[in-house]
């Protein structure tokens, strides 16, 4: 138990892969992303994922090693970075993780949860809802029976709305009971770290990066993936505004104003995801590198000593 995964998460737009190669290259060591969106190789722009300068400056995994067309999910995420990480700590004692998706950081962290088998018919009654009712009418539906999954969970994402509604229905219990029940042993012990800010400026923050995004070429992007736009992968947002905007259902700036809006939603449940973890060491987004790097060596001192 003397090796360390450094987990760092926050709100989008906050400066966590910045950070996280700073701490690669203080620690001499490697980066694993757990960005669920940024594993898709035809995803750049609209993803944040790492520049090909970021990209150099320390070694990445799980960046673009995936196609959309591929079925991949948390579960398979999960069996493959602990199998990664079992190969970079016979090299290194410390390996950095960056990510926004909560429940690919707690799945490499804890393990992902037990949850029973569901009568495939609960699924397929939700999947026809959602085509005949919208997605709106589900949500208020999980959030009548699980308001703290309402809160937490991607609400905009309708496979993971389906998903937390079937448990409830099937179960008659709430889907956030089945969570956590019983955190897998794992091999390493985990510091997490966590950049904040207030809350305007996270805003202006992501508005921010929503025009550079646009300027880089994003639309672009998205024109070559329209094809593909039933995908769940693309299902996401800043892309499926941009499907809205090409199917002449909404102008492009209100296309582009949509994108902001949800980011800003999406940041807020990331918080609201990540504060769950009392055990995190929370920054503001402007504290000095050395300051951070001199808590996270206590903490792995603390837990070396007490292994």
């Amino acid at each position: 138990m003397n090796k360390t995964l450094i987990s760092i998460v926050g709100p989008t737009a906050i400066g966590k892969t910045a950070l996280s190669i700073k701490l690669a290259n203080y620690f001499n060591t490697e980066i694993i992303s757990a960005d669920s969106r940024q594993f898709f190789k035809e995803m750049h722009i609209g993803t944040a994922a790492p520049t090909h300068d970021e990209l150099a400056a320390a070694k990445h995994h799980f960046i673009h090693h995936k196609s959309i067309k591929d079925g991949y999910n948390v579960g398979a995420f999960e069996k493959d970075a602990i199998s990664t990480l079992n190969i970079l700590f016979k090299t290194y004692d410390t390996v950095i993780m960056v990510g926004g998706s909560g429940l690919y950081v707690d799945a490499v962290t804890k393990g992902l949860d037990d949850f029973p088998e569901i009568e495939s018919s609960i699924r397929e009654t939700l999947n026809n809802d959602l085509k005949t009712k919208g997605l709106l009418q589900l949500q208020e539906q999980l959030k009548q029976l699980d308001p703290t999954a309402y809160n937490t969970i991607a609400i905009d994402n309708p496979h993971r709305v389906i998903r937390a509604l079937e448990i409830c229905i099937g179960t008659s219990k709430p889907y956030t009971s089945f969570l956590r029940k019983g955190n897998i042993k794992r091999t390493f012990k985990t510091v997490t770290v966590g950049l904040t800010a207030e809350r305007t400026t996270i805003y202006n923050r992501i508005n921010k990066r929503v025009d550079i995004m646009m300027q880089e070429g994003l639309l672009d992007e998205v024109k070559n993936l329209e094809s593909f736009k039933n995908l769940n992968a693309l299902n996401t947002v800043g892309y499926k505004e941009l499907f809205n905007y090409l199917n002449d259902e909404w102008t492009l700036d209100f296309a582009v104003s949509e994108i902001k809006k949800n980011t800003r939603r999406f940041a807020k449940r990331q918080l609201t995801w990540f504060k769950k973890n009392e055990e995190t060491m929370w920054f503001d987004f402007t504290t000095p590198v050395e300051e951070i790097i001199s808590d996270i060596n206590k903490s792995i001192s603390f837990n070396n000593d007490n292994s």
